[in-house]
């Protein structure tokens, strides 16, 4: 069986190296914004696909048995061109999502739909601002003078962001006590994160609850509607044998949905 990874989260490289291990092929595709990812066993495909359609012609032309979106929860854009590309190429696809966090007792969470309106609620809620999005979306917070960021990200940013910042260059997964350190060495005492779940990165949740700090969650983004989906590896391995063996059986048509903004096909480069 040949099976394509739609990566770039720890869940994905398990999964392709599980898959890898029992004798499948399997290719994971990354998109290419981290300069120096951590690559999974098997075969891996850098960059984007030409949109919907390059990726339907990609299932095609590599013989792909089962598609994968293994994708980051704030992705987007790929998830409903998996969808499509799946459907216009006959080809299974299965989501792999993490769960989202919960808060709970003490937390004082502010949700928010957007970057955008994040940065709208930081200035009622603090000064020193732990920003944990990532080097992706600075623009939005940079018009913010009177606020100070410790902006946490993988790769250095690029500008616009905010002026007044300083850059934490580190990779998770992160501890409980290095978390605590931050937020008391740098006097934060708002935190900004995405949903991105997973227990990599919520030790800041539980150290932002200890110190009362309010934490502004932007919510993930829509996905696809009527695609068959898996929270752990566990059950994507379960489910892979079972789908590979519909390869080249036409599914019955369900709605994908749309992004928003998007043509039903998806004009995007994926």
């Amino acid at each position: 069986m040949h099976v394509l990874v739609l990566g770039g989260t720890t869940e994905a490289r398990t999964l392709a190296e599980s898959l890898h291990a029992r004798g499948e092929r399997v290719t994971t595709s990354l998109a290419g914004r981290v300069a120096a990812p951590r690559l999974p066993r098997g075969e891996v495909r850098i960059g984007g696909f030409g949109g919907t359609e390059g990726l339907a012609a990609w299932l095609r032309e590599h013989q792909v048995d089962v598609l994968i979106d293994a994708t980051h929860p704030f992705a987007g854009t790929i998830s409903f061109h998996a969808a499509h590309a799946a459907d216009q190429a006959h080809v299974p696809l299965l989501a792999l999502r993490r769960p989202g966090w919960v808060p709970g007792a003490g937390d004082d969470w502010h949700p928010v739909d957007s970057l955008a309106e994040a940065a709208e609620a930081l200035p009622s809620l603090g000064r020193r601002v732990f920003l944990t999005t990532g080097r992706m979306g600075l623009a939005s917070f940079a018009h913010l003078d009177d606020l100070w960021f410790l902006v946490r990200s993988v790769d250095p940013p690029e500008p616009p962001h905010p002026a007044r910042m300083r850059v934490l260059l580190d990779r998770g997964p992160f501890t409980l006590d290095g978390e605590r350190r931050l937020l008391a060495d740098h006097a934060v005492d708002v935190l900004v994160t995405k949903d991105s779940g997973a227990a990599a990165t919520s030790p800041k949740l539980t150290a932002a609850r200890e110190a009362g700090v309010p934490v502004v969650v932007v919510r993930r983004p829509p996905t696809p509607e009527g695609v068959p989906t898996v929270t752990g590896v566990e059950e994507a391995l379960a489910r892979v044998t079972e789908l590979g063996g519909r390869r080249g059986r036409r599914a019955p048509s369900v709605n994908r949905g749309t992004e928003p903004g998007d043509p039903p096909t998806g004009a995007r480069r994926a």
